[in-house]
């Protein structure tokens, strides 16, 4: 789960990692502010805000008032901003970078630091980042910090601050089962001051049991993505017109590829999971419908869910949604054989191959 920017420095604070002072406010007449100049920051849970405008400076409270409302008006790659957050105008000196993540290929976490700050880290050359890959089962220790700081070539005073937040993020990275730690920028002030810019924090949706203090940020979902959650179900909008019901994850990303691969475009990506359920089958499609897809291809491969389970659902969803736009089905696996023949019957051919499945959907969609 990606937390806002004034989530993730709550958590900072707790941790002792310095941050600006901030305000958040999710409407004009939260809007309140006494020291200027300050800064007027578009809370979405998207890269580029700045770029796209999301991030103001006033000057006085009118000035506050009249670029606060701006940005609560906009949408940010297709995110409507529904709050922002308010905050101190820093003196800046130099930007760093410094994060703590996964490395899924090395199976440890890593930290990366530059001294090249305030830009994206793939923008950064290679040859100027710290690496360092920390061991699970150790954990942090001190001279991690000095080693990064000392190839970093930072000056003493802000050598010793560094060391101390890194080691409270790392704090931070591992309590709350975070994916990603990432101040960028970390700034040093003209006062010499290291304070976190910003801030980046990505939990594993997973754990969120064990951090009932963060709740769930359903901003993160669009209105159907948050019908489908609360539903049970695994989805995510996309831009294109075929409808897809897939069952596992894998499986369901891989026809989204081969869809792409053969001119088609995603509507969407629905995980039907592994519930050999009718009932889970219609309500997939009830879903789907609000997305008003011009097709709806089905790719399911039969093993905890069965394929005549999927075909009835088909059949019952036809009756009781009024699925009116082209279905192309592939069944392969656990009781394909009966799940064809039910299909069949009701005037729905099903493929076993994949691929085929994919340029049938495709064909009709792009003939309409």
């Amino acid at each position: 789960m990606n937390l806002y920017e004034y989530q993730a420095k709550e958590l900072f604070r707790k941790y002792g990692i310095p941050v600006p002072n901030g305000k958040f406010a999710a409407s004009t007449s939260d809007i309140q502010w006494e020291k200027f100049p300050v800064v007027i920051k578009a809370q979405v849970l998207v890269g580029g805000r700045g770029k796209a405008g999301g991030i103001k400076f006033a000057e006085d409270k009118k000035d506050l008032q009249a670029k606060a409302a701006e940005i609560l008006s906009m949408s940010i790659k297709g995110l409507k901003v529904r709050s922002v957050y308010l905050e101190e105008k820093l003196d800046i000196a130099k930007e760093y970078y410094v994060s703590i993540t996964l490395d899924r290929s090395k199976r440890k976490p890593i930290i990366m630091a530059t001294t090249e700050g305030g830009v994206e880290i793939e923008d950064v050359p290679d040859d100027k980042i710290v690496k360092y890959w920390t061991d699970p089962v150790i954990g942090y220790s001190a001279f991690i910090g000095k080693e990064i700081s000392f190839k970093l070539k930072l000056p003493d005073q802000e050598a010793k601050q560094f060391q101390v937040i890194l080691s409270r993020m790392y704090d931070l990275y591992n309590d709350y089962d975070a994916e990603l730690v990432e101040i960028n920028p970390l700034v040093v002030t003209r006062s010499g001051t290291i304070i976190a810019g910003d801030a980046k924090v990505i939990v594993d949706s997973d754990s969120l049991f064990r951090h009932k203090d963060l709740g769930e940020n359903a901003a993160e979902r669009s209105e159907l993505e948050e019908i489908a959650y609360k539903r049970g179900y695994s989805l995510v909008e996309l831009d294109g017109n075929i409808g897809v019901i897939a069952n596992g994850a894998g499986l369901t990303m891989g026809t989204l590829d081969g869809l792409t691969l053969k001119g088609g475009k995603p509507r969407n990506f629905l995980d039907l999971g592994g519930s050999d359920d009718v009932e889970k089958v219609v309500g997939a499609f009830e879903i789907l419908k609000m997305a008003n897809p011009k097709g709806i291809l089905i790719n399911i491969f039969g093993g905890v869910t069965h394929c005549d389970t999927v075909a009835n659902g088909i059949i019952e969803a036809r009756k009781r949604v009024g699925i009116d736009v082209p279905i192309v089905t592939r069944l392969s696996g656990v009781n394909e054989d009966p799940g064809k023949k039910i299909l069949e019957e009701n005037g729905i051919n099903s493929y076993g191959d994949m691929m085929d499945a994919i340029e049938e959907i495709v064909k009709v969609v792009n003939k309409q």
